[in-house]
């Protein structure tokens, strides 16, 4: 494939920016009243509005030809259909084969791998009928109150994000803690109120090595032996593993027929709806879990199925290569209005920017333009008495995508009329601003005039839900996954490889320790000062 600057469409998209960078949104829509139907798509249940995106019918063609030219659709199929498009681990790639529905049929080197999914999803789900029937108990006869998760990047942000998006939907008779970081206060406030005898420990981890993790779960089993003043035995009946490694999972206490498996096709910030979701079913029952899959599952099919022009994520894809490569935004801020979805921005932040952080190519060169964008963001309204100033005002330009819903899961009073309305005020004040002449027409002085304008032609999306669902939830996962499988296609990377992680981890490991002695350092300068006066203060 060619160099993706040297491609036809991206030379034509250059020359079309020039032509219409300058125009403000006030022009676009002045100038064509069905601008709004024009620029809208309604698939999988979620109504997309990106008409107040600076674009023209050309920008969307142009965008299309360049997905087109970047071979998108063969690269969608490979990926659906088991290709080993992972080239830097050669593995494939089949996050969607996690919610294949029980009669498909997916080839990997050899075998249908369709059975082994099922196979695991109804082993969790005997696993949680027994956890609530109460015929799960602790060491001391107890049934199980508590479970807590302990993971970390994939293994935590999506577990967190799926029960806190969920939450209405939860067995409110199990408590829900999740501890993923390093930092010992992480599972000292988790565990700090919990009965030992009724808590149970998800540990997940691919490896069973992953220092974070297994530093936490050596802690929790330390815990609950000192609290239950038991055994080792004690820890069959208050652990579960989720992960691959039966040797490690054994030599650490865990009974391996409490190990749920899961597969290296499957990259941690593409799992939560694999074994690593195991708490998510728990807490809203194995229904609810499939409830889930099958949103995630007709996202899936509408991005295979559906015609480039009217493919959600395609266009969510392309519009992002589109601020980034040619207006140079660097972020994209994603704004849920639900104060449910309160950890989804932070679970993108890993999706994205883990998948397409790179600087280096399918084939090995070094881009010479920009990839990923940093992806943030808050639930409104709160975002709005916080950093909304800088987005209306500041000198960045930042792309966001607004999420609502018509229907409140927790309807009071007129809350979720106002609440909605924030969001259409926002995205109305961003594209259209205020003029110096409109503020000045408002009685503004003049010397306050300056302060008071909008130049808005701030670009925005709008997906506009009926409500959330655990359905709705898998599809809205789905839907910024495949966004970002489209945008890594358009960037010759690859979004299933996270490299960047390891050079960090690794050092962590030779420093702890030289934390722990009294050796000699043979670090940088100030490396080698921090860890002397870390050492003095400790």
């Amino acid at each position: 494939m060619s160099s993706l600057t040297d491609q036809n469409a991206w030379k034509k998209l250059t020359s079309h920016y020039a032509s219409i960078q300058s125009k403000h949104l006030r022009e676009f829509f002045d100038s064509d009243n069905q601008r709004g139907q024009k620029f809208s798509l309604d698939a999988c249940g979620i109504f997309l509005d990106y008409s107040k995106n600076r674009i023209t019918g050309e920008t969307i063609d142009l965008l299309l030809d360049l997905a087109r030219e970047s071979k998108l659709p063969e690269r969608i199929e490979a990926m659906m259909t088991g290709e080993k498009i992972n080239i830097t681990e050669d593995r494939a790639v089949l996050h969607t084969a996690l919610r294949a529905p029980r009669d498909a049929e997916i080839i990997v080197d050899g075998e249908n791998i369709v059975p082994e999914v099922h196979a695991v999803l109804d082993k969790m789900s005997s696993f949680c009928d027994s956890i609530t029937s109460g015929d799960w108990t602790g060491h001391t006869g107890k049934p199980i109150r508590n479970i807590v998760n302990v993971g970390i990047g994939g293994s935590d942000l999506g577990p967190v994000m799926a029960y806190e998006a969920l939450k209405h939907y939860a067995n409110r008779d199990l408590t829900f803690r999740f501890v993923s970081n390093v930092d010992g206060t992480d599972f000292v406030e988790a565990t700090a109120d919990l009965n030992a005898d009724e808590t149970l420990f998800i540990i997940a981890s691919k490896t069973f090595t992953t220092q974070e993790t297994m530093t936490n779960a050596h802690s929790a089993r330390e815990w609950l032996l000192k609290n239950l003043g038991a055994d080792q035995s004690a820890v069959a009946k208050h652990f579960v593993a989720l992960s691959t490694n039966a040797d490690e999972v054994s030599k650490f206490g865990i009974d391996t027929d409490n190990m749920f498996g899961f597969w290296d096709w499957v990259g941690g910030r593409y799992s939560m709806d694999s074994a690593i979701g195991l708490s998510t079913m728990l807490a809203i029952g194995p229904d609810g879990f499939r409830e889930m899959l099958a949103g995630f599952r007709e996202m899936d099919e509408h991005y295979r199925t559906a015609p480039l022009e009217k493919n959600l994520p395609v266009l969510l894809g392309l519009l992002t290569v589109w601020y980034t490569d040619f207006f140079g935004a660097q972020t994209t801020a994603v704004l849920p209005y639900d104060q449910y979805l309160k950890r989804f921005p932070a679970y993108l932040q890993q999706l994205t920017m883990e998948s397409n952080g790179k600087s280096i190519t399918l084939s090995g060169d070094h881009v010479d333009y920009d990839t990923s964008p940093i992806y943030w963001g808050e639930p409104g309204t709160n975002g709005q008495h916080s950093f909304y100033q800088l987005i209306h005002q500041g000198t960045h330009l930042i792309p966001c995508d607004f999420i609502a819903f018509a229907k409140s899961l927790n309807p009071i009073g007129d809350h979720h009329d106002k609440l909605t309305a924030n969001v259409f005020a926002q995205g109305e004040a961003l594209a259209m601003g205020k003029t110096r002449q409109q503020v000045l027409d408002e009685g503004t002085p003049e010397e306050l005039a300056p302060h008071r304008v909008f130049e808005g032609n701030r670009p925005s999306n709008t997906l506009l839900i009926e409500k959330l669902t655990p359905a709705v939830l898998g599809k809205l996962v789905a839907l910024y996954e495949h966004s970002v499988f489209t945008q890594g296609v358009i960037w010759q990377v690859n979004p299933f490889d996270q490299w960047g992680v390891e050079l960090g981890k690794v050092l962590a490991k030779k420093i702890v320790p030289e934390l722990q002695s009294s050796d000699q350092l043979q670090h940088d300068s100030s490396t080698n000062q921090l860890i002397e006066r870390y050492r003095n203060l400790k």
